[in-house]
């Protein structure tokens, strides 16, 4: 009886072996965002600030520098201001950007807005002439409590004249999702 508990522990260490043995031989599955169904032939992007057909001041700068960030940050590419002398070309064009009350405080004042960006993006390989991801129309949401804000309005102007942290933090997510497209294929 002795013999057959053992033999039956060994055969469950066996098992177990078996199945870490397996498990590691990988799955094919990677980091999020360290890969790129880029070409091999893009080794540096041309950044050029953004269009900009809104009233808020200096957007255009800011998610241009975001963009260009992001992309340094994923560590493949060598990213450039010019739109000459590189392998592919990012455009981009922010078209709106509005700001709604979403829910409102007892005494009827906007406690939580949604900001609400659209733009049109477009990354080219200069040296094909080919696209290689666009998204004309990309919209991009994010809620924003009101009692940071400072500020009563739904003018995007003058929102984001009175909170420049909401700018930044919506221009860093702005980035981050257009990259993560780009380079994971989305």
């Amino acid at each position: 009886m002795l013999f057959r508990r053992r033999a039956g522990a060994g055969r469950a260490l066996g098992v177990v072996g078996v199945l870490c043995l397996v498990g590691s031989t990988g799955c094919g599955y990677a980091l999020a965002g360290r890969g790129s169904f880029l070409p091999a032939n893009i080794k540096t992007i041309g950044v050029p600030t953004f269009a900009n057909r809104t009233t808020v001041f200096n957007v255009e700068t800011l998610l241009t520098q975001k963009v260009r960030s992001e992309f340094i940050g994923r560590g493949k590419y060598t990213v450039l201001p010019q739109a000459t002398d590189v392998d592919a070309l990012l455009t981009g064009e922010v078209s709106a950007i509005n700001i709604q009350a979403a829910s409102f405080t007892a005494a009827n004042l906007a406690s939580q807005y949604v900001i609400t960006m659209t733009a049109r993006v477009e990354l080219r390989d200069v040296r094909a002439n080919t696209v290689l991801w666009e998204n004309p129309s990309l919209v991009f949401r994010q809620d924003y409590p009101a009692a940071q804000s400072g500020v009563a309005s739904t003018d995007a102007a003058a929102f984001f004249g009175h909170d420049t942290n909401a700018l930044e933090r919506i221009s860093s997510e702005f980035a981050r999702t257009i990259v993560s497209a780009i380079l994971e294929a989305f």
